[in-house]
């Protein structure tokens, strides 16, 4: 122990771990400048692997860095568990917001006490050294790195199925005490395990209770809602908003809005929904940002010299998806009134959800390794470890959407510029491969989800209940 350790160690009643084997940081006791030494500039703690959080927990690996501070992979020494704990920057602002997530994190682990409505369990929370710690369960990979471990093909509409009702339930659970998240993305659906296709909802770091909303600019830009772009006021329905972004990324591999910036953003949604009315044009706040005084959308041209024309792609082109039930699925999230959006409760109704109820996939991964997930027949494949994660993996890719065909959509999502020429033998996934380079921007702000496993602890990637 350090110095200021013999000191500190008297505070805790009860001491599972001290960290022998770590290269301590000792505390600059005679300087309160970043936290005794303890803090870098931002406020970020100052991670020693091996070391301890509040003499219970060991420091194995940092998961994840973000404004509000970093997410550690670490071992609870009392329990023998791993688990992943958030530490919060020491500032104010992300102090106060954290209070908030763990109001909502601590209600939700009350109303989902059977864990059937798939949102991230927090285990609890402490103080240690001035930095607020949220400890976790420790879960897999996200569906982003899912996305890109398979070369952003997409998957099967059985699979984004599965993905899709447990989503629907944590969305339930949210407007049925009225939470909003605020920040649903692929990076923060995580897969509970790195071979099942059981997923939770994490990160409700932006998440606010609808009548204590803090925030006006909120959600990842690609799956921000037409409300938040527009400054109105928002609720829940932005969440539904989100879902239906997430599910045509999960089919397409690509983001469907892949917006510059919040002009060409709402471009982008325009060019598939066409301009909306203008008396939902007028409740804007904002709305000579993004149109001219005769409702007009204002020209914008990105950096590619594109200019994305409103209501000049369906949504069924952009998805190259013959699934209408999917489509309409889809649909029905992306509408641009919040009021007419399609609701939880109300998409678990959908066709499209209750189809898999009528088959019912496989419970496990077979001897013959092989997996009949979506309905194809697929050679059972080591998991890419995260070092390796942005080589193209087959995991469950749609083998029927590999080849263009004559007559369709010159684009297959509204995430390029370059169209697939008419008539052309190139596949889908060779096309893709070429704009990886090209595509780079979308991807470029994207970070490791701060709630995965280690590499090491990847095993299988076909997915099974």
């Amino acid at each position: 122990l350090s110095e200021f350790e013999r000191k500190e160690i008297l505070d805790y009643p009860s001491v599972y771990c001290i960290g022998t084997n770590s290269k301590k940081k000792p505390a600059i006791l005679d300087n309160p400048t970043n936290n005794y030494g303890y803090d870098d500039e931002r406020g970020d703690y100052l991670v020693v692997n091996h070391d301890h959080l509040a003499y219970r927990y060991e420091i194995m690996d940092t998961l994840g860095k973000g404004s509000f501070g970093q997410v550690l992979h670490c071992r609870d020494h009392c329990t023998g568990e791993s688990v992943a704990v958030k530490i919060i920057r020491n500032k104010k602002r992300f102090h106060h917001q954290a209070l908030v997530e763990i109001k909502i994190l601590d209600n939700l682990r009350k109303w989902d006490a059977d864990e059937k409505h798939h949102v991230i369990k927090m285990t609890e929370h402490f103080y240690f050294r001035n930095h607020l710690c949220i400890a976790m369960e420790l879960l897999s990979i996200n569906l982003y790195e899912l996305i890109k471990a398979n070369g952003f093909v997409g998957f099967t509409t059985a699979l984004i199925r599965r993905f899709t009702s447990q989503m629907l339930l944590s969305l339930a659970l949210m407007r049925q005490h009225h939470i909003v998240h605020c920040d649903l993305k692929p990076e923060n659906v995580l897969l509970r395990h790195p071979a099942k296709s059981g997923i939770k909802v994490i990160d409700f770091g932006s998440s606010c209770f609808e009548q204590e909303k803090i925030y006006t600019y909120i959600q990842s830009r690609f799956y921000r809602s037409p409300e938040v772009i527009l400054g109105m006021n928002y609720h829940m329905a932005i969440d539904m908003w989100s879902l239906g972004c997430i599910l045509a990324e999960l089919y397409t591999g690509f983001p469907i809005f892949p917006g510059e910036n919040e002009q060409e953003q709402l471009s982008c949604i325009m060019e598939v929904l066409g301009v909306p009315d203008k008396e939902f044009i007028n409740r804007s706040s904002r709305r000579k940002l993004f149109f001219d005084n005769t409702g007009a959308p204002r020209t914008v041209i990105n950096s590619k010299g594109r200019r994305r024309r409103p209501g000049t792609k369906t949504l069924a082109q952009v998805l190259r998806c013959n699934d209408e039930e999917f489509v309409d699925f889809v649909a029905k999230c992306l509408v641009w009134d919040p009021e007419r959006r399609m609701k939880p409760h109300t998409a678990m109704r959908h066709p499209f959800v209750t189809a898999g109820r009528r088959i019912k996939p496989p419970t496990t991964i077979t001897k013959s390794n092989s997996s009949t997930l979506g309905g194809r027949s697929k050679q059972v494949l080591e998991t890419p470890k995260k070092s390796l994660i942005g080589a193209p993996t087959p995991l469950t890719a749609r083998s029927s959407r590999t080849a263009t065909t004559n007559g369709g959509p010159t684009t297959p999502n509204n995430s390029h510029s370059q169209p697939i020429p008419s008539g052309s033998s190139q596949t889908s996934r060779s096309y893709r491969a070429s704009q990886t380079q090209s595509l780079s921007s979308f991807h470029s702000s994207r970070t490791l989800s701060g709630y995965a496993v280690s590499e090491s602890l990847l095993q299988k990637p076909m997915l099974h209940n």
